[in-house]
This record gives structure tokens, C-alpha cells and sequence, in this order.
């Protein structure tokens, strides 16, 4: 049995609490494991540009994970595959060395709002 790419696909944009900041994420992004793949988060000035971007890792039936912190830091225990940048609005989330383990949902946010969330499904041929 082989394994099959990893397919990172966007569920429904939601929007953060503040009517002014609308963080968005691009549609799909599909990556094999190993791979290098990066998941891009765009806003403005109010909110990324000003205060950066976290990202954040969701496991079904348990509280967000922070992954990386708007100043690029990442937790202890967040494996050093996972990197964060920013330029201008919009924030970048990398991992490279894509494991099947980093199966999750992933969102952008900011304290002005929340993006929408990024689907890891790992399939199995």
C-alpha cells in the first residue's frame, strides 16, 4: 500500500470579530509527505500588517494548537518544521518535511480576526 499526497484544502472562509478584518486563505494547496509546502494568509494593514499572524493547528476534539506566533516564535514542543513569516499583510505558514502526523485542520488569526481553516487529509492508496 503506497502512500498518496497529502491534499490541504480550504474549508468555508469565515470571518474574525472585528466587521473591518477579513483574513483569507488560498483555496488548496497540496503537498506529498516530505514535501516543503507553504499555506499563504493574506489582510491589511489593521491586522496582519500591524500585528502579524498566528497559526494555529486543530485536531478534532481538542483546543487549537498555536503552531507559530505573529513574531515568527514557535511554542515548545512545535517541531522546528513548521516556520512562520511575514511580508507587508500577509503571512506565511512553512513546513517543511511534511509528516503524516501534521494531518489537521490549520487557520490564520490575528487578535482583529480569524481566517479560514485548512484541511490536511492524508489518503491512503
Amino acid at each position: 500500500m503506497a502512500w498518496s499526497p497529502l491534499l490541504l484544502t480550504l474549508l468555508a472562509h469565515c470571518t474574525g470579530s472585528w466587521a473591518q478584518s477579513v483574513l483569507n486563505q488560498l483555496p488548496s494547496v497540496l503537498g506529498s509527505l516530505g514535501q516543503r509546502i507553504t499555506i499563504s494568509c493574506s489582510g491589511s494593514t489593521n491586522d496582519i500588517g500591524m500585528l502579524g499572524v498566528n497559526w494555529y493547528q486543530e485536531l478534532p476534539g481538542k483546543a487549537p494548537k498555536l503552531l507559530v506566533d505573529g513574531t515568527g516564535n514557535r511554542p515548545s514542543g512545535v517541531p522546528d518544521r513548521f516556520s512562520g513569516s511575514k511580508s507587508g499583510n500577509s503571512g506565511t505558514l512553512t513546513i517543511t518535511g511534511l509528516q503524516a502526523e501534521d494531518e489537521a485542520d490549520c487557520h490564520c488569526a490575528t487578535d482583529h480576526g480569524s481566517g479560514s481553516s485548512s484541511r490536511y487529509s492524508q489518503r491512503l492508496r
